[in-house]
């Protein structure tokens, strides 16, 4: 008697708690907090869902969940992983870790921005672009490609993000598919005997170009533009916007966020509800609205975007693109890594 009733104890105690994670989405996001959270009120008051998000530190941006991701395959806590680059997604598809989702929210979007096996669909993309001090650096004197940061004359002038980590990784793997193992790794040494400053992440490159610490930095459109809407003395150049001869694939990445369900996810439902609402028009327009202006790729949303922001060519832009093979850079990406720490370590 006293065994039956501790165990239907155990089964009410532990139908309670399915009952409770059945009200909930986790979620892992790498997308900067004060962007992100506040899409989440929506989703709970239409869904009754409540979103549970556990955030990424600014200098460990998506490369620490990933690593999480992995850790936890055998026993999954997250339900959605809102990832803020692709790199990484592709890396966690590739191991068998995303259960695949063809959302309907996502039916509008280009053929590129949906994986061929439907486990992540890209959307609101950034722009990796330099922030320049105009008072540091007048117009004419400007560069105009990334090349350009590796000259004498930015010596000690530039400032980048934790090469190791976020979309500063994303785009070193990119580079060194577009220039070249060897033209990249020749170009991340110049910069480092160059002086190029290393900060934690990529909100601190854009306030130390705005505070005149350095006078350029690499960062991404979401950064920059708050120091561009606060007044700061800042300018944005789209590096590599014309193309470069030398280097046809060369041009300004466009870098997308993109959105998976984790295989064996606790709640699949509710994972599926919130990933058909982050990916609907109303969010892709509400985030390229916020202070985050990022992108819309679904090319049914139409957003009021600062002048500063600009699209890419095939976008309604006149940007020219990096043409970087995303799943190859994917593939590049651990020697790229080894690398970078090798170079960087001391930073």
């Amino acid at each position: 008697m006293r065994m039956f009733v501790i165990l239907s104890v155990l089964a009410v105690a532990l139908a309670g708690c399915d009952r409770a994670a059945s009200k909930r989405v986790v979620l892992y996001c790498a997308q900067d907090r004060e962007f992100a959270e506040g899409v989440f009120g929506e989703f709970t008051a239409r869904s009754r869902l409540d979103v549970a998000p556990k955030y990424d530190t600014e200098a460990d941006k998506s490369v620490g969940l990933f690593h999480e991701l992995v850790r936890e395959k055998d026993r999954p806590r997250c339900d959605v992983f809102w990832n803020n680059e692709i790199l990484n997604t592709i890396r966690l598809q590739r191991q068998g870790l995303l259960e695949p989702y063809s959302s309907p929210a996502a039916e509008p979007f280009p053929v590129f921005a949906k994986s061929s096996d439907r486990t992540w669909t890209a959307f609101a993309a950034r722009a990796r672009v330099l922030i320049v001090n105009a008072n540091l650096v007048p117009e004419a004197e400007r560069p105009r490609s990334l090349l350009d940061l590796a000259e004498p004359k930015w010596k000690n002038k530039v400032a980048i993000a934790k090469p190791l980590f976020g979309t500063t990784a994303t785009q070193a793997a990119c580079l060194f598919d577009v220039l070249g193992t060897e033209r990249a790794k020749a170009y991340y040494r110049d910069l480092r005997e160059n002086g190029v400053q290393i900060v934690p992440g990529n909100k601190q490159v854009a306030q130390a170009v705005a505070k005149g610490h350095v006078a350029i930095g690499f960062t991404d459109t979401d950064d920059a533009i708050m120091e561009v809407e606060a007044g700061q003395p800042v300018a944005l150049i789209f590096p590599d916007r014309e193309g470069n001869d030398e280097f046809p694939r060369l041009g300004t990445l466009y870098i997308p966020n993109t959105l998976m369900i984790v295989k064996g996810s606790p709640n699949a439902d509710g994972a599926r509800k919130l990933v058909d609402y982050l990916l609907s028009a109303e969010v892709e327009k509400r985030l390229a609205e916020s202070t985050s202006r990022q992108i819309p790729l679904n090319p049914n949303v139409t957003a009021n975007l600062p002048s500063a922001i600009e699209r890419p060519r095939g976008a309604g832009g006149t940007v020219k693109p990096m043409d970087a093979d995303f799943g190859r850079a994917a593939d590049m990406w651990d020697e790229v890594q080894n690398f970078l720490r090798n170079e960087f370590a001391r930073e």
